[in-house]
């Protein structure tokens, strides 16, 4: 039986567990809090972020991280993006040397503008075969649900990217392969970014042609910077690229949609957090996604856009003006 270390009790960090309990892993959670963790091993549940769903039986969890980590062959990563630094620079001395380290998270680290998997490298010292990444449509409350979801599961060494694949491959949870890490985690942090965008016109009360829109230019946002670091132009087709951005787009479940929403409808950056039960991690990757886009000397103003509303508390409907009103130019610029 495959022994897989997930670190992080929040509601992907727990559904995934779940996917991996299902396809014949044994899991141990790492969390923070005792009395979620108790939780968990007593009643198969995470009554914090996924109430009423229930666990396997081969799932428990932790506040060790040494006994989260023991003989783990897959340590997955499920921390907000901006923690993942320090709380991997406290776990890494307990982690196996073999293991695969796996990351959840869709974000770009502030400061440094890299991506997960490179600050994974960066703390750990592991190299590219021992890194992988999983993204794609995957809402954790339709997951826990057990609903039909895919994901990617992407590694620049093929072999461990199918053996990710196979351990977390179920009846419900689809996962495809691909060697495009770079690729597979712009798309996931910068779909973020979008579907804040996305949410503000929603809470404006704009139509379906404006979303329709934010959602195709969005997409070339993030293929124009792929394409400038590296990425298969192909990556941004699939479940990492248009699948995720539309997932998180359009979904009621999305908590930056959700907040793009609220800061639409004219609640100010500071009421919006304090009505926010959960990360959206869109919120700073708008940060850091202008800068790494900036460094690249790719232009990029949806996200401009967002990071003018979110961070300069610029009105939405200046903004909105703004973006309209740039020069015209051909679709393929």
């Amino acid at each position: 039986m495959t022994r897989v270390a997930v670190f992080g009790t929040g509601s992907w960090g727990t559904a995934f567990a779940m996917v991996l309990g299902d396809a014949g892993c044994e899991v141990t959670l790492w969390g923070r809090r005792r009395e979620v963790t108790e939780a968990i091993n007593a009643d198969h549940s995470n009554p914090d972020y996924l109430p009423g769903v229930v666990l396997p039986q081969t799932v428990r969890a932790t506040t060790e991280p040494e006994e989260a980590a023991h003989q783990a062959e897959f340590t997955v990563l499920a921390v907000p993006s901006q923690s993942l630094r320090e709380n991997l620079t406290r776990w890494a001395p307990s982690l196996p040397a073999d293991t695969v380290l796996v990351s959840l998270m869709k974000g770009v680290e502030l400061g440094t503008v890299q991506r997960m998997s490179e600050v994974v490298a960066e703390v750990t010292g592991a190299g590219a075969e021992r890194i992988a990444v999983l993204t794609g449509p995957n809402l954790a409350k339709e997951i826990a649900a057990r609903q039909p979801a895919a994901a990617v599961v992407a590694c620049r060494d093929l072999t461990v990217a199918e053996r990710l694949q196979a351990a977390c491959h179920t009846p419900y949870f689809r996962p495809y392969t691909n060697q495009d890490v770079t690729g597979c985690e712009l798309g996931g942090a910068v779909k973020n970014v979008i579907a804040l965008a996305v949410g503000i016109a929603d809470g404006m009360g704009l139509g379906d042609n404006a979303k329709a829109s934010l959602i195709t230019r969005g997409l070339a946002e993030t293929a124009r910077l792929g394409a400038e670091m590296g990425a298969d132009p192909r990556t941004f087709a699939g479940l990492a690229g248009m699948g995720d951005l539309v997932a998180t787009c359009s979904s009621p479940l999305s908590r930056n949609h959700t907040f793009g929403t609220n800061l639409g409808r004219g609640m100010t950056l500071a009421e919006t957090v304090a009505v926010t039960q959960q990360t959206a991690e869109g919120v700073k990757s708008c940060e850091s996604v202008r800068d790494l886009a900036r460094r690249h000397s790719i232009e990029m103003p949806i996200t401009e856009t967002v990071f003018d509303i979110v961070h300069r508390e610029k009105p939405p409907q200046v903004a909105l003006k703004e973006l309209m009103g740039r020069s015209a130019k051909s679709e393929s610029v």
